[in-house]
């Protein structure tokens, strides 16, 4: 209740302050936020669920398709599962192409630039992470924009320094040219900016160098990252199918996904059966390295995440 008190002529309405009871917050009872909560799981998991399906749709409709005869391949409506499953369109790539030597090609080209990359970007991240130098920022962020330029707008300068070295038309044409790489350097940094400096100033207290300090310190302790880096690096060359076709022309010289192109024939007319075999072929080194290294690439997913 308002009161009216007089102050030198004038008046001023005091109002008492408020009461518990008017600020009382409104109580959701327990058994109904305990229903909101199953609620909000429940929703969740169907998200999950159709998330699931949408992305192993097309991975499970590949394997069952090389599984199939050609007539069966295109039946309408289509059947997700193989009524008489037929393994003969495994075999039927070795006879077609010469895989076992375009699977060396890709595990020697691969190999390489998984090596390679490990070790550019995980110098060039500790160095951006831990070492000070004039203009650290704005080289760094020049570095980043590389991400904005795609590779077919670059590629004929790449091809033609390719060619100056004399590596035109090699296997190693592919590993010089992807020794460098923006995202592994930007992964690798913010992994190390997340340990303490301490560490490498006690071991410059000692006499240590910079190498000594990234190889005796920083990198024993980066190898979820290093891992992640070199998981990603493996999925994504092994797959690599541009950089191939512009810098390669000898058949024996073909990488896996360039040569499971032979499965197509010379007018596209080759059994779909057979060309999903071959995928499904060309997949299996990546499932399994992901499903024995899945640890670490979780692990290393996260770096940075706090920064």
């Amino acid at each position: 209740m308002s009161s009216l008190v007089p102050t030198g002529g004038a008046v001023v309405v005091e109002t008492p302050p408020p009461t518990l009871q008017e600020h009382r917050v409104p109580v959701v009872p327990r058994a109904q936020r305990s229903t909101l909560a199953q609620v909000g799981r429940v929703v969740g998991l169907l998200i999950l669920i159709i998330a699931a399906m949408t992305a192993l749709g097309p991975l499970l409709w590949t394997l069952t398709t090389s599984m199939r005869t050609p007539a069966e391949a295109f039946t309408n409506p289509p059947q997700w599962l193989p009524l008489h499953p037929d393994f003969s369109n495994y075999a039927a790539v070795f006879d077609k192409i010469p895989i076992e030597r375009f699977f060396v090609n890709s595990v020697v080209v691969t190999g390489l630039i998984v090596l390679g990359q490990t070790v550019t970007c995980t110098l060039s991240g500790y160095a951006f992470a831990m070492v000070d130098f004039p203009g650290r920022s704005a080289i760094f962020a020049a570095f980043l924009a590389t991400l904005m330029v795609p590779l077919q707008t670059i590629i004929i300068p790449v091809f033609v320094i390719v060619r100056y070295l004399g590596l035109a038309d090699t296997t190693m044409s592919l590993v010089v040219s992807a020794l460098g790489n923006a995202f592994g350097t930007f992964l690798m940094r913010q992994y190390f900016m997340q340990m303490p400096r301490e560490l490498g100033e006690a071991a410059r207290i000692d006499g240590a160098g910079h190498f000594q300090v990234f190889s005796r310190v920083y990198a024993r302790m980066a190898g979820p990252a290093i891992a992640t880096l070199a998981i990603l690096n493996f999925s994504g060359f092994w797959a690599e199918f541009y950089r191939p076709l512009i810098f390669l022309q000898t058949q024996d010289n073909f990488t896996l996904p360039l040569g499971l192109v032979g499965l197509q024939g010379n007018l596209g007319t080759g059994s779909i059966s057979v060309v999903l075999a071959g995928v499904v072929l060309a997949m299996l080194p990546s499932v399994v390295l992901f499903v024995v290294a899945q640890r670490y690439f979780i692990a290393g997913v996260t770096a940075g995440s706090s920064r």
